[in-house]
């Protein structure tokens, strides 16, 4: 492990827990629609592509399937509304964030955060779980025209600090953080917790692996 660059930290699964907001949108747009609840715990095992893919699980319970488009369509809007009112309502940052971050920043290493999440939801999370300043960018869902795994959204912070991607390194907690990861020639170091649809992190063998980000600090000492 070398000594990065750039850290730059996924935000669903390994900075905040955002999945009680998330499920409580996901049941109100499926009783608007005429359909039953799914609850926090199925919800849980959706999280981490995006709030479009999100939507699609809830309407076909299944992480890869297409639903009909009219029903999609219908469903997508209100999720949305949804979503913006409880957005930050009641997240939570995981344990040791704002202690990880706080040791990280006091260090000088220069920090980003990169979500598939859109940015009209990204910047108001980490602002209400009051973490937004600790980033000098914020990489969101629709920063870019591709989302990981594709490398595009990594790459674009990489060339935002000036960065070589081979000196730079991603936390994140799910087999698309390590692909994207891999695709644009960073390091990575997943989270034990987080959103992985409930497969082993350790299975997509990341450079490392630790159970909080105030761990980080010591293991790149």
């Amino acid at each position: 492990m070398q000594k990065p660059d750039l850290i730059l930290i996924d935000l669903d699964g390994t900075l905040v827990d955002s999945v009680p907001d998330l499920a409580k949108a996901v049941d109100a747009m499926m009783l608007d629609i005429g359909e039953q609840e799914r609850g926090e715990n199925v919800v849980r095992n959706w999280v981490g592509n995006g709030v479009e893919r999100l939507v699609k699980r809830a309407l076909t319970q299944e992480l890869y399937a297409e639903p009909e488009q009219a029903k999609y369509d219908q469903a997508y809007p209100i999720f949305y509304q949804y979503y913006q009112d409880y957005n930050g309502k009641f997240s939570r940052l995981f344990d040791g964030i704002a202690e990880g971050l706080a040791v990280l920043q006091k260090q000088g290493y220069a920090l980003a955060c990169v979500t598939n999440k859109a940015e009209a939801f990204t910047l108001p999370l980490l602002e209400a779980l009051g973490i937004l300043s600790y980033f000098k960018i914020v990489v969101s869902g629709d920063t870019t025209a591709h989302k990981k795994p594709h490398p595009e959204p990594l790459l674009h912070a990489a060339k935002f600090f000036n960065a070589d991607p081979h000196q730079c390194l991603m936390i994140g907690d799910s087999q698309h953080d390590v692909e994207a990861a891999r695709n644009a020639g960073f390091q990575v170091i997943c989270v034990t917790y987080g959103y992985n649809h409930g497969e082993d992190i350790a299975d997509s063998k990341p450079d490392g692996i630790i159970n909080s980000l105030a761990e980080l600090p010591t293991l790149l000492a």
